[in-house]
C-alpha cells in the first residue's frame, strides 16, 4: 500500500486547523446544540459534515478544480452563500431582539415545523453553498495528492479527513449542548444571538463583497 504517512499528517493537520477554527457552520451548530439541545444539532453537524464528504469527493476526482476555472460558478455560489448566512444573521438578530416569552411561544411552535430533515438539509445547504468549501478542499488535495499518487492515498485523505469532520463538527454539537453551556445560554441568550447575528453578517458581506 503507497501512502505517503508523512503527507497524510500534513493534509490531516491542515483539515482539523480548517474545520475546527470559527467559521459560518461552526457557529450555527453552537448557537443550534445551545439553544435546541444536542439532536437537533447533531441532525445539523450532520448535515454540514456530508456537505464537506461532496466536496471532498469532487475535489479528488477533481470536478470542483473544474469548477473553479468557471468564476460564474464559484459567482453563483459566492452570492448565494453570502444571502444565506446573511438571512441567519437577521434570523439571530430577530431572536436577541425578541422578549423570553414570545420566544417561547415561538420556539414551541418552530419545534414541531422544524423536522430532522429540515436541519440535516440547512446543514447540507450552508457547506455547499460555501465556496471556501471548495478551496479548501482543492487546496487540500493538492497538498496531499501528486500526480503519482495512488487510489489508497486519495481514499486515506477521504477517510480520515471524513472521521475527522464528524469527530470536529459532532463534537461541537455534543460539547455545546451540555447542561452548562445550555443554562449560559438561558443566562446569555440575547447576547449570544447578537454576537452570532454580527458574526453571520460579517461572514456574509465578506463572502459577498470579496472577489475569491
Amino acid at each position: 500500500m503507497n501512502v505517503d504517512l508523512h503527507q497524510l499528517l500534513i493534509v490531516f493537520a491542515a483539515y482539523v486547523i480548517a474545520a475546527g477554527s470559527p467559521g459560518p457552520s461552526n457557529m450555527r451548530i453552537m448557537g443550534v446544540a445551545m439553544a435546541r439541545g444536542r439532536g437537533a444539532a447533531l441532525m445539523l453537524a450532520s448535515g454540514v459534515v456530508s456537505g464537506s464528504i461532496f466536496w471532498g469527493f469532487m475535489a479528488s476526482t477533481g470536478i470542483s478544480a473544474l469548477l473553479a476555472r468557471y468564476a460564474q460558478a464559484l459567482l453563483v455560489l459566492q452570492v448565494f452563500g453570502g444571502l444565506y448566512l446573511l438571512f441567519l444573521a437577521f434570523r439571530a438578530g430577530r431572536s436577541a431582539l425578541t422578549s423570553d416569552e414570545k420566544l417561547a411561544v415561538r420556539a414551541s411552535t418552530d419545534q414541531v415545523a422544524l423536522s430532522r430533515g429540515e436541519l440535516y438539509r440547512k446543514g447540507l445547504l450552508m457547506h455547499l453553498a460555501n465556496p471556501k468549501s471548495v478551496l479548501a478542499w482543492i487546496a487540500l488535495v493538492t497538498l496531499g495528492i501528486g500526480p503519482n499518487s495512488s487510489w489508497q492515498s486519495i481514499a486515506a485523505i477521504l477517510g480520515g479527513c471524513a472521521i475527522l469532520s464528524v469527530t470536529i463538527f459532532c463534537g461541537y454539537a455534543i460539547v455545546f449542548s451540555t447542561p452548562p453551556m445550555v443554562a449560559l445560554y438561558r443566562r446569555c441568550r440575547r447576547w449570544i444571538e447578537s454576537l452570532l447575528a454580527m458574526f453571520f453578517a460579517f461572514a456574509g458581506l465578506r463572502m459577498l463583497l470579496s472577489r475569491m
